[in-house]
């Protein structure tokens, strides 16, 4: 875990929501929740939306929101309907409850908590609408146990998305990110269509095209350390198709107006 920087008076007590989807994370959750709490953000809260695990993440959560009032709440979803569905309801949850900056990262520890400070930090000196932790900007690395074959498919993935929708990042596909209230508010979440991974190209996109400013600083990106990978088949089939799907609605939205 990088060490995380220390932000000055006001902007460590910035209202800032961490969102974090599970499913099966039983083993992960709680290390997760000590590293995010343990963060010198004193207005950090974690909203863990869960759905409805079979191995007991949900019950974990519930415990941990328990132990601590007013910094973790449960969002409690009937089904596993995909990344981007819960990432919608944590998002808006977040927002309901008055976050002026919303992050969003993986439950697995493959995004290193100890980043948040500086990524909230780059976004409150900066006029960007968003900062993502970035593998692919110089800095930015993979885990040692990626293999060559992963890494050349990730790298084939940003170059697919960018060819398709030309956006003027290097990590298209990074789910580690914190996000101003005013930028999320503008992509109107409750339309976002995507449901699995490709959910984090959408809202690249959708920022992209309403003129936010858009960061990358560079993160190492570990392996996940327990569990296993939720990347199945109907994923990747979205995954590969959601761009054009996108360009095309923009491309409607534009001969409309």
């Amino acid at each position: 875990m990088p060490t995380p920087v220390t932000l000055p008076d006001p902007w460590s007590r910035a209202r800032i929501s961490v969102v974090v989807p599970t499913y099966n994370e039983a083993d992960n959750l709680p290390e997760l929740a000590d590293q995010v709490l343990a963060l010198g953000l004193p207005n950090l809260r974690l909203v863990i939306v869960d759905d409805n695990s079979p191995d007991g993440t949900g019950d974990i959560a519930d415990e941990l929101a328990a132990s601590h009032p007013g910094r973790v709440s449960v969002v409690h979803r009937t089904a596993k309907d995909g990344l981007g569905r819960a990432y919608v309801a944590g998002m808006t949850a977040a927002l309901a409850d008055g976050a002026d900056y919303v992050a969003q990262m993986d439950a697995d520890l493959s995004h290193p908590p100890g980043y948040l400070p500086q990524l909230l930090g780059t976004l409150l000196s900066t006029n960007a609408g968003v900062v993502i932790g970035s593998r692919y900007v110089p800095g930015g690395s993979l885990s040692q146990q990626w293999g060559v074959r992963r890494r050349l498919l990730s790298q084939w993935a940003n170059a697919y998305v960018k060819a398709i929708l030309t956006m003027p990042i290097r990590d298209v596909t990074a789910g580690f990110k914190v996000w101003r209230r005013e930028a999320l508010e503008s992509i109107d979440l409750p339309s976002i269509h995507s449901s699995g991974y490709s959910f984090q190209v959408e809202m690249h996109f959708r920022a992209y095209r309403r003129g936010q400013k858009m960061v990358e600083i560079p993160i190492h990106f570990e392996d996940r350390q327990e569990g296993a990978s939720k990347m199945d088949l109907a994923v990747q089939v979205e995954s590969a198709v959601r761009p054009f799907l996108l360009r095309r609605h923009e491309r409607e939205v534009r001969r409309t107006r």
